[in-house]
């Protein structure tokens, strides 16, 4: 009886190693995506929140891209998880990217520029961590504009060429954006008058005097420009630029070393961004996320939220990749960055990785 039983057991398991090997037998069970939280669910219900709490400085420009934390903050979603928000403003992209290299700066909503990426090569311990603003197809937030009476004159991109157009700085996004609309019309910067103007208002100004014939603008001014018969939107970003990765959450050294922190500051930020689609998007809590944003950021007057284009920010909070690569090759292909770098080398997505982890995929 013993020997009979002995041949089952190993017949048995010889069919075991078959079936295994054949791909027949158990998988693995894959991981599922969390659910998302129940409404009213808190965060420190889904995550620990840091004990004692700890402050966080944010370098931003309170504008309506920065929703990330603006409503987490006056939601009390950072403070919930024991984080405390210090905002600071900064006069140029560039202060903000050597604060966050020095450590001075914890985490740095901005924009992609060769000072960013040549920090990087540097070995300097910076990681763009998350979205923080693209172009909707159709409504794009971040655009070039021209001036009112010449839509007559300018209707394609060929008409732009050795027309004075400006932007608020060189060797980083508005430069690369401004290139990628001449690029449709087979041009460069070279092609034309390229003027830097400081700031989106006085680019605004420029056009309403005619000393430019266009140029790369944000909300609100775009919105503020039309109304007063100034700019045309003329052509949609989806036409020139529809890959663009427009702006960035950036992680210094100085909370990456601080891993709990910083993954925490993610489920905040996500949850925030979540909270913006959802008012903007779906008409959920819209009129609530004005209020706070009326509050909190650089457009104050409500109206305005009814005439912008809306900024678009990833309520899953990845960044597009393929935007990031491209703005790389652009720096690269001008000589601007001191080596080589690609977009899996800049960019760090576990922190959004965990933030989804907790709050699932958003539904949309």
């Amino acid at each position: 009886m013993k020997r009979i039983t002995s041949i089952v057991v190993a017949v048995l398991c010889s069919l075991c190693v078959l079936l295994s090997l054949a791909g027949c037998g158990p998988r693995p069970k894959e991981k599922e995506p969390a659910p998302a939280p129940a409404t009213g669910t808190k965060l420190s219900e889904l995550v620990t929140p840091i004990s004692p709490p700890t402050k966080v400085t944010v370098g931003l420009k309170q504008a309506v891209s920065d929703a990330g934390v603006l409503i987490g903050v006056a939601k009390g979603y950072y403070k919930e998880l024991g984080i405390e928000i210090e905002m600071q403003q900064f006069a140029t992209g560039q202060d903000m990217i050597n604060a966050l290299a020095a450590g001075q700066l914890d985490v740095g909503l901005t924009v992609t520029a060769s000072g960013l990426f040549n920090a990087m090569l540097r070995g300097l311990p910076l990681k763009i961590v998350a979205d923080k603003g693209y172009n909707i197809p159709g409504e794009g937030y971040y655009r070039f504009v021209i001036r009112k009476d010449l839509v007559d004159e300018i209707k394609d991109f060929e008409d732009l060429r050795g027309r004075k157009l400006a932007v608020v700085g060189t060797a980083s996004l508005d430069e690369i954006a401004l290139d990628r609309v001449l690029q449709k019309g087979g041009m460069t910067t070279a092609d034309v008058d390229m003027q830097v103007i400081r700031s989106f208002p006085d680019i605004v100004a420029a056009l309403s005097n005619k000393s430019i014939d266009g140029g790369m603008v944000i909300e609100p001014f775009i919105a503020q420009a039309i109304a007063k018969d100034i700019a045309d939107p003329w052509k949609d970003p989806e036409e020139y630029d529809p890959d663009a990765q427009v702006a960035l959450v950036v992680y210094g050294k100085s909370i990456m070393e601080r891993p709990e922190v910083a993954k925490a500051f993610m489920v905040a930020y996500v949850q925030s961004l979540r909270d913006y689609n959802d008012a903007f998007f779906r008409d959920i809590e819209r009129d609530a996320i004005i209020d706070i944003l009326v509050e909190y950021s650089s457009v104050t007057e409500r109206e305005l939220f009814e005439k912008m284009y809306p900024t678009g920010l990833n309520p899953d909070g990845y960044v597009r990749m393929k935007g990031v690569q491209m703005d790389i090759d652009w720096y690269k292909s001008r000589e601007l960055l001191k080596g080589d770098l690609t977009a899996e080398d800049v960019v760090d997505n576990s922190y959004v990785d965990y933030a989804i982890e907790v709050l699932g995929k958003y539904e949309k």
